[in-house]
C-alpha cells in the first residue's frame, strides 16, 4: 500500500543510523513494529495487580 507521509527527515536519518538499517521503508517498518510491539506490553503491565490469584497454586511444585 503506498502512503504519502511527511516525515521529519533529522530524525528519519537518525533512525537509519541508529537502526542500522539501508532504507527508509525498512526503518520505518521496525519503527512502526517496535511502537506496537511496546504499547502491547505496556497494555500487559498494566493488568498486574488486578487479575485473581489461585491461592492452591503451587508454584514450587514445577520446579522439578
Amino acid at each position: 500500500m503506498a502512503t504519502n507521509l511527511s516525515i521529519d527527515t533529522d530524525l528519519l536519518e537518525e533512525a537509519l543510523v541508529v537502526g542500522g538499517l539501508n532504507t527508509k521503508k525498512d526503518t520505518v517498518n521496525l519503527a512502526l513494529l517496535e511502537f506496537v510491539q511496546r504499547r502491547k506490553q505496556q497494555e500487559i503491565i498494566e493488568l498486574f495487580g488486578h487479575l485473581p490469584c489461585d491461592k492452591d497454586y503451587d508454584y514450587k511444585k514445577g520446579r522439578k
